[in-house]
């Protein structure tokens, strides 16, 4: 094995941390009898070789030696090679990635290409592997095929030919995923894949398969789900409970008879063969696999013969017999030891959730069917409710979080759903009560139907009213934040003993501000515990959650501390502590006005970033236009984006006093940043009054970044009623229509996304109502 590896100047090639001299230590170490050195060798793999994704030369020579790995019976753990394997060669560059790509990129893009032609040329090794003796192996096989191999109708008849004879139902389950993977990518074979998924779906021989089956048909062909998808799955859920399935043997599938094949699906007389997108066919075809008592089923494409899968004879029926055991893919897998890896945190953090489970699988195949029912609201809300009201703890808490995926990224009737979020707050399942808690903490104003049970869960709770971290500071526990972000004034004790804590939450101020006259009796211990703040490099994370909370309480009375803390900031992070005191100072208004003197000092250093934050601050004090104009007309000439911005915000808030500044503003409007334009536009109008200018550039916003869409929306709903027919009224239509969110992302999200969406669709109600202030054309 290995031979020519001490022939490659591995030293010549680096990977994510360096030189690549150290990649044949890896690669032996994947080949070690030894299981600890087995996945530190894996995770040096993923760590440094193909780093997040990445293909490096290195990667790339690594290509051959990790297929003599995978087909080498005598090595352990090859399961997770192929499934290196598939990563390092399943990267897509499509048209539109190309078109993107500069020359910095140019290399990388390269990598990709040569390591997909590279893995693809080997894939059909992964053939002989789809029956090998190894679990693991047989169920990497399957995704690997489906991604890598060139000819997508060879891939799908080994794959549907498997299915009868494999004994593990969790490999059964890969098969069916792969073959989705496959509709996916070649969607000329979709049509077909969705028929036989839909066989499957109907008649498959354990509900897992058909539910597997059901996900796979929402990815890849959802015109082919039942009409009635939500009490099939929901059957197929409460069957799982009761008769969780056995890694081996399964049960003669009810109403096929033993005409059956295994598998569950009885051969068709419109299940015809179809030609397919492969260019050159293969040879004659080789016979599909029957099992004892069945009749063979005939493949979906000729293909060639296949080594790994050997046509079984047809015999007489013979009287059934007890199954012999058989290993399953998990149980197959060799040893796995604790390692201080990342391979091995990750191995034990999934051991730690999947503890208990009957099922371990269920919960991806319904994330997997989630996905595929995109927006039909209705039916996943449905699912999610029938799965809540499950006696099994481990539904409910997949279906917790999965009902918060689906309200991040999706519009819609949440009230009962909320409820039943919520009803699992006072389950004694620690786990599950923190799930719910986590999600409700992210719904504002949606958690309502919640608000009663986050209440009760606080007075039972007070342990977790603050958490702790070893490697920062304390933050309020996310049923305290849940029920402060609804105004719900049950928050104020809990958030009154955050605050006597040596140490205050660091999102204590923001859920003051959520709470809002709710929280007014706060403002005492905010203003002692800033009192109390040593002014040195810690000084910033301190005082921060302080100065917001009584930033929100427009709490004037403690401006002799907040000035304090403005005077002494220190130099560590002391910008940023001027701009929460100047804020601070700004929110309270003309109760500041013992600050005014401090402020006309600031200002007089124009063109910075504090000047402006002092002149915005000093206008709101004091009023005094004729001090703040010059400054902030400065600032709006400054290098810095942020601070032309700043200065656009303090000139709008000004209004007709700075209307000489209408120019500079229109200017502004063909500037190359974005949210530069925004800002000046709205700064524009509240100048000017006039919005047919405003309001073209508010818009071609709106179209290029919807993330301006809040503050875009912001001041329509302020210029009044927007005139029906307009482009304006076309376009919040057409927001209040969608059912996705305008910032809901593929693969991340924000704390505040919920929150923001919804009050973008208020803002366009209320824009499209007209109660704003009124405008002049």
């Amino acid at each position: 094995m290995f031979s020519g590896i001490d022939e490659v100047d591995w030293a010549s090639m680096e990977h994510a941390y360096g030189p690549a001299d150290d990649v044949p230590e890896l690669l032996r170490g994947l080949a070690s009898d030894d299981p600890a050195e087995r996945e530190t060798a894996l995770d040096g793999m993923y760590g440094a070789v193909h780093h997040q994704g990445d293909v490096y030369a290195c990667t790339l020579a690594c290509i051959p030696f990790l297929f003599e790995l995978v087909v080498d019976p005598g090595v352990q753990d090859r399961g997770g090679v192929v499934e290196l394997l598939t990563s390092i060669g399943g990267f897509d560059l499509d048209e539109d990635d190309e078109a993107e790509i500069d020359e910095d990129e140019i290399e990388g893009a390269a990598n990709y290409a040569m390591a997909a032609a590279a893995v693809t040329a080997g894939a059909g090794v992964f053939f002989e592997l789809i029956a090998d003796e190894d679990p693991g192996v047989r169920l990497a096989a399957p995704l690997a095929l489906a991604t890598l191999h060139r000819h997508p109708v060879r891939v799908l008849a080994l794959l549907r030919e498997r299915l009868p004879v494999e004994p593990d139902e969790e490999v059964r389950l890969a098969l069916v995923e792969a073959a989705g993977r496959v509709a996916l990518r070649h969607r000329p074979l979709a049509e077909r894949v969705g028929k036989w998924l839909g066989l499957l779906a109907s008649r498959a021989d354990s509900p897992g398969l058909r539910l597997a089956a059901l996900a796979q048909l929402a990815r890849c062909s959802p015109d082919g789900l039942p009409g009635d998808v939500v009490p099939v799955v929901s059957g197929l859920l409460r069957e799982m409970r009761s008769a969780p399935e056995e890694s081996g043997g399964r049960e003669e599938p009810a109403g096929t008879g033993t005409g059956a094949p295994p598998g569950g699906i009885p051969a068709r007389e419109d299940d015809e063969p179809e030609s397919g997108p492969d260019t050159t066919p293969p040879p004659a075809p080789a016979p599909a696999p029957a099992a004892v008592g069945s009749e063979p089923v005939e493949p979906i494409e000729p293909v060639e013969p296949v080594q790994a899968v050997e046509p079984v004879q047809a015999v007489e029926p013979v009287q059934p017999v007890a199954p012999e055991p058989v290993a399953s893919a998990e149980a197959g897998r060799c040893e796995h030891v604790a390692t201080p890896t990342l391979v091995g945190q990750l191995r034990s953090l999934s051991a730690q959730e999947n503890a208990g489970r009957g099922t371990p699988w269920a919960a991806d195949l319904l994330r997997t069917l989630h996905v595929g029912l995109d927006d039909r609201v209705g039916d996943r809300t449905a699912l999610l409710a029938d799965q809540l009201r499950s006696p099994d703890r481990h539904q409910r808490i997949d279906a917790v979080r999965m009902s918060g995926g689906l309200i991040r990224a999706w519009r819609g009737p949440y009230e009962e759903l909320v409820a039943l979020v919520g009803g699992q707050l006072a389950d004694p399942e620690p786990r599950l009560a923190e799930a719910a808690s986590h999600v409700l903490e992210e719904l504002f104003g949606l958690a309502a139907p919640a608000a009663d049970a986050l209440a009760a869960r606080l007075a039972a709770d007070p342990g977790g009213w603050v958490k702790t971290w070893a490697g920062g500071p304390p933050g309020l526990g996310s049923t305290v934040k849940a029920l402060a972000r609804l105004g719900d004034a049950r928050a104020v004790p809990a958030l009154a003993a955050a605050l006597e804590r040596e140490q205050v939450a660091h999102d204590a101020g923001f859920a003051v501000g959520c709470l809002g006259a709710a929280a007014r009796p706060l403002a005492g211990v905010l203003r002692r515990r800033l009192a109390d703040v040593e002014l040195d490099e810690n000084a910033y994370d301190r005082a921060s959650p302080l100065l917001a909370g009584l930033t929100a309480l427009r709490a004037g009375e403690a401006t002799p501390e907040v000035l304090r803390v403005l005077r002494g900031a220190p130099e560590y992070r002391g910008a940023w502590l001027r701009t929460a005191a100047l804020r601070a100072l700004g929110a309270f208004g003309p109760a500041a006005r013992e600050a005014v003197p401090e402020l006309r000092a600031l200002i007089r250093r124009p063109g910075t970033a504090s000047a402006t934050e002092a002149a915005e601050a000093l206008w709101a004090v004091s009023g005094d236009a004729d001090a703040v104009l010059p400054v902030l007309i400065e600032g709006l000439q400054s290098d810095q984006v942020h601070d032309r911005r700043s200065a656009a915000v303090a000139l709008g808030a000004l209004g007709p006093r700075a209307a000489v500044v209408a120019p500079r503003l229109r200017g502004l409007l063909a500037h190359d940043e974005l949210w530069l334009r925004v800002d000046a536009a709205i700064a524009l109008w509240e100048v000017s009054g006039r919005t047919r200018e405003t309001v073209a550039a508010l818009l071609t916003a709106w179209e290029q970044n919807r993330h301006v869409r809040v503050r875009v929306a912001e001041c329509l709903a302020r210029m009044g009623p927007v005139p029906e027919g307009s482009a304006a009224a076309h376009v919040l239509r057409s927001e209040l229509v969608s059912v996705r969110r305008h910032n809901a992302m593929d693969g991340g999200y924000g704390s505040h996304d919920i929150h923001e969406d919804e009050k973008l669709l208020a803002l366009c109600r209320q824009a499209l109502r007209g109660a704003g202030k009124g405008s002049t054309p």
